[in-house]
C-alpha cells in the first residue's frame, strides 16, 4: 500500500488530532517524523514538519475530512497530492 503526504505539522498536538480523526473514519493513516520532530523542535523545518501520512486511494477522502473541520487540525503547511 502506497502512502502519500496529507498534511504536515510543526507540532505533535494537531498532528495526532487529525491522526485521530481520520482513524475515527477508518482511513489507513500514521505520523512521520513524529519523534524527531518532538525529541529536537529545531529539525522542523529541516525535515519538513510531522507529516500525516494516509493511504493514497483514501487521501481525498481524508483531505475532506480535515477540510470540513474546525481550525485545530489546520494548519499553514498543508500538502495535497
Amino acid at each position: 500500500m502506497k502512502f502519500v503526504i496529507l498534511r504536515s505539522y510543526d507540532n505533535y498536538i494537531p498532528a495526532y488530532i487529525a491522526m485521530g480523526r481520520l482513524k475515527e473514519e477508518y482511513i489507513n493513516c500514521y505520523l512521520q517524523d513524529e519523534h524527531s520532530v518532538t525529541i529536537d523542535p529545531f529539525l522542523s523545518n529541516a525535515i519538513g514538519g510531522i507529516k500525516v501520512m494516509v493511504a493514497e486511494t483514501q487521501a481525498e477522502r481524508a483531505l475532506e475530512l480535515l477540510d470540513s473541520g474546525n481550525s485545530q487540525t489546520d494548519s499553514p503547511s498543508t500538502f495535497t497530492s
